[in-house]
């Protein structure tokens, strides 16, 4: 699991976004070598998931933004789709990339997002 500050690279987060660039050449590095050894190596980027802790913080958002933590919802409009991920999704990822129906998947990273990373690199 590689947070997709690597793609959305966020000035105001230049440490997260050059670790998570050092992970994925490091996953990237390493799955190619890996299939050398019988193994692969997948990373998984995602974008904002509807956890109990972001669901949480976006409560309080909605409380100092809105005056009301049941608006917190709306404060996704303008995310893909107006909302984050589900971990339902992104376990259904993480069970399809380590199943045997990838089992040609090494060295990449998969991008779950909504297209939240291809709209930061919009001009």
């Amino acid at each position: 699991m590689i947070g997709n500050a690597a793609e959305t690279l966020d000035h105001a987060y230049i440490c997260g976004v050059t670790g998570n660039a050092a992970l994925y050449a490091f996953t990237r590095s390493l799955g190619g070598a890996a299939p050398n050894d019988g193994l692969r190596v997948v990373g998984l980027s995602p974008g904002p998931v509807a956890t109990d802790r972001l669901v949480s913080l976006m409560r309080r958002k909605a409380a100092d933004r809105r005056g009301d933590p049941e608006r917190w919802q709306e404060l996704f409009a303008s995310m893909p789709f107006g909302r984050a991920a589900t971990p339902q999704e992104i376990g259904d990822m993480i069970a399809f990339l380590a199943s045997p129906r990838s089992s040609f998947t090494s060295g990449t990273i998969v991008t779950i997002d909504g297209g939240m990373a291809a709209r930061s690199r919009a001009f």
